[in-house]
């Protein structure tokens, strides 16, 4: 299994997290997960992902002038019920990372 296909199933929340502490944007998001090491995560595969969780409702948007007087950017806000679906990734994310790192560990010994 390729590391971007493990990303798939993650990138969800950690875009939850990211909007969780702030208003932001696409590329600002994108430079947000490569300083934590997710290098490989590319325009491509965020901004479809966005869209299913605004039609989902986990997120908001809002179109905002750019100070220098470049094309608008459309900035980011989690909702009540984004919210909640990052505590429940949380929670799951943590039950799944543990119960891999002792499978792992097991197969060290």
């Amino acid at each position: 299994m390729s590391s971007s296909q493990l990303l798939k199933g993650v990138l969800e929340g950690c875009l939850l997290s990211i909007i969780s502490k702030g208003e932001t944007y696409g590329y600002e998001m994108i430079e947000k997960l490569a300083q934590h090491g997710f290098t490989m995560v590319k325009e491509g595969s965020i901004y479809p992902l966005l869209l299913r969780m605004k039609k989902d409702g986990l997120v908001t948007t809002v179109q905002k002038e750019m100070p220098s007087g470049g094309p608008k950017r459309k900035y980011y806000h989690l909702t009540p019920a984004g919210q909640e679906e990052l505590e429940q990734f949380k929670v799951r994310w943590r039950d799944m990372s543990t119960s891999v790192n002792r499978l792992m560990e097991e197969e060290e010994k």
